[in-house]
């Protein structure tokens, strides 16, 4: 396909997607979950299909060498398929926010003045290895009433060709325009700069994947990005923690998976506790392989751990994301030098506290510069599933429209609307 072919088949997407978005605008709750709930089947029903597809993308990718992390997120395993399911199930039975008035009230004009929710129009989602955000995007733009146009990666093509089929089958179903969800089937990257070019074709651009990628579509898109570059997650361990519960949930936060970007990436200790609590975490960690690139204080206590992978950290570990089982420690003297180093180094994705006492607790809460703040939990529950959202779109480590996990609200926004009765201006 030449350029000039390629870009003209970006702007056919673009105003099929246009016409779509107004439909789906006005569809109505019960033809969007129609479609979400026969979604959900057919995931269940076409298993042995997906499975055939996504085995085609996975050897490809094994005969190429990519990344581990990569490889990772591009597996469609069974149970992820039936995350996704009950993703769209779940998006299904929660309230449609299109079309909801807020803040409604009377002036002393005699008017009434609120606020309506409605969807942004058609959003475009660039994003690499994982097949499953397909559906989680695809799923979400049916019940935000909004059309997508979706460009997955060449590592995952037959993967998401598979899975976009079935979108459209459920959509069909439902009455409900297939173009409503579009994915373009070719792997050529110009055809990422098209479409982030194309305000006439879309509305926001919602970029998931590596860092590379992520500063790319920033710089370059002619629409806006909501947008993560990075997940530098931060566990601080403080003094009072309690040690069973600590060396739980750090483990967790860190081991659970390597690859996803709200994974822990450093680790915080108050030197008060650190004696009693690194070399347990260091057992821990060294039985998992994980290699701990620490400060001399932090060293110091975990060299006596049997089989540690121990390297002195730089400047540089301090804002790495790695995802792969390597993780910062540092040893800190209090909650202030641990909620400076986090606003410093942190990435502004997600941080967590774990503490017995409630005064830092709430300073965390209010203190941290990021997305999502937790007490006493992984923070790998930063998650639109864990959230309660259905799915998510990505995670949004800016500060306007939508940040954290982007779910139904996040792909929508809203509109001033103005009830009167005849009144006029004097």
């Amino acid at each position: 396909m030449t350029s000039t072919d390629l870009q003209a088949t970006i702007a056919h997407m673009g105003a099929s997607a246009r016409a779509a978005s107004a439909r789906m605008a006005a569809a109505s709750t019960a033809s969007k979950n129609t479609a979400l709930l026969a979604l959900a089947r057919l995931l269940r029903s076409e298993g042995a299909a997906l499975q055939a597809a996504n085995l085609q993308d996975m050897t490809a990718t094994n005969a190429a060498g990519l990344a581990a992390p990569m490889v990772d997120r591009l597996k469609l395993t069974p149970s992820i398929v039936e995350t996704v399911a009950q993703g769209c199930e779940q998006i299904a039975a929660m309230p449609d926010p299109i079309g909801e008035i807020t803040n409604l009230r009377s002036r002393p004009s005699g008017i009434q003045v609120g606020q309506m929710r409605v969807p942004l129009g058609v959003f475009g989602m660039i994003y690499e290895s994982r097949p499953n955000v397909t559906i989680e995007a695809a799923s979400l733009a049916i019940k935000s009433g909004n059309a997508c146009i979706l460009r997955g990666g060449s590592e995952a093509i037959h993967s998401n060709l598979a899975l976009w089929k079935l979108v459209q089958a459920a959509l069909v179903t439902a009455d409900l325009p297939p173009d409503a969800v579009q994915l373009v089937q070719t792997t050529d990257r110009a055809a990422v700069g098209f479409l982030i070019a194309s305000p006439e074709a879309v509305d926001v651009i919602i970029p998931r994947g590596g860092k590379g990628l992520i500063e790319r579509i920033s710089r370059e898109a002619k629409v806006p990005v909501i947008k993560h570059l990075d997940g530098n997650c931060h566990v601080y361990v403080d003094a009072s923690a309690e040690l069973e519960l600590a060396l739980r949930v750090t483990d967790n936060a860190k081991t659970q998976k390597y690859s996803p970007c709200n994974a822990a990436e450093s680790l915080l200790v108050h030197e008060a506790i650190a004696p009693t609590f690194l070399p347990k975490i260091g057992a821990l960690f060294a039985a998992k392989g994980v290699e701990m690139r620490g400060d001399a204080a932090a060293l110091a206590l975990l060299a006596g751990v049997p089989g540690a992978l121990l390297t002195t950290a730089t400047e540089q570990d301090w804002s790495e994301e790695y995802l792969a089982p390597v993780i910062s420690v540092k040893v800190v003297a209090s909650l202030d030098e641990a909620i400076a180093h986090i606003n410093r180094y942190g990435s502004h994705h997600t941080d967590a506290i774990l503490t017995d006492t409630h005064s830092h607790a709430m300073r965390f809460l209010r203190e941290v510069d990021s997305a999502s703040v937790m007490v006493n939990a992984s923070t790998r529950f930063a998650d639109g599933f864990e959230y309660g959202l259905g799915a998510e779109i990505g995670i949004s480590t800016d500060k306007f429209h939508a940040r954290g996990p982007v779910g139904l609200e996040g792909l929508t926004s809203l509109k001033w609307i103005v009830l009167g009765h005849g009144e006029v201006r004097g």
